[in-house]
C-alpha cells in the first residue's frame, strides 16, 4: 500500500479568526474563517491531531480528526470544537500543529470579510521532518 506524499508533522504559525461584523456578511453568507486543508493521497486513513497554541493562555491539545484514504479534508477552524466542547476564540492570535500517523500535505487558508472587499489568502504549512 502506498504511504502517500507529505509529512507527519506540520506547523502553521499564523492564525487569527476575526469577528465578522453583522454588516459585513454579504448575500452569499460568507463569514470570516480559517481552514486547515489536508490531502491524504495514501491508501490508508490518516489519524490526525490538531494542537492550538496561544500567546497568553494554555494550549488546546489533542483535537482528533481523520482524513480518509485518497481524500481531502477542509477543517473549518471557526466550527471546530475540542472533545470537551471548547472553540478557538475569535480575535485571538494562535498557532497550529498538525500531526498524523501517515504522510499528509497541509495548507492553511483564511477568508476575511471584515471589510467591503473580501480577502482570501492561502499558504502551505511548514513541514517538519
Amino acid at each position: 500500500m502506498a504511504q502517500g506524499h507529505g509529512h507527519k508533522l506540520w506547523i502553521i504559525p499564523d492564525g487569527y479568526i476575526a469577528t465578522t461584523p453583522p454588516d459585513a456578511v454579504g448575500p452569499s453568507g460568507y463569514v470570516t474563517h480559517e481552514s486547515v486543508c489536508i490531502l491524504n493521497d495514501g491508501d490508508e486513513p490518516a489519524q490526525c491531531t490538531l494542537d492550538v497554541y496561544f500567546e497568553d493562555r494554555d494550549p488546546m491539545l489533542g483535537i482528533p480528526f481523520t482524513v480518509g484514504a485518497q481524500r481531502s479534508l477542509h477543517l473549518r477552524l471557526d466550527k471546530l470544537k475540542t472533545p470537551s466542547g471548547e472553540e478557538i476564540p475569535r480575535d485571538t492570535c494562535y498557532s497550529l500543529r498538525v500531526t498524523s500517523d501517515r504522510n499528509i500535505v497541509v495548507q492553511h487558508s483564511r477568508l476575511d470579510v471584515t471589510q467591503s472587499n473580501a480577502t482570501l489568502f492561502t499558504t502551505m504549512a511548514f513541514p517538519v521532518e
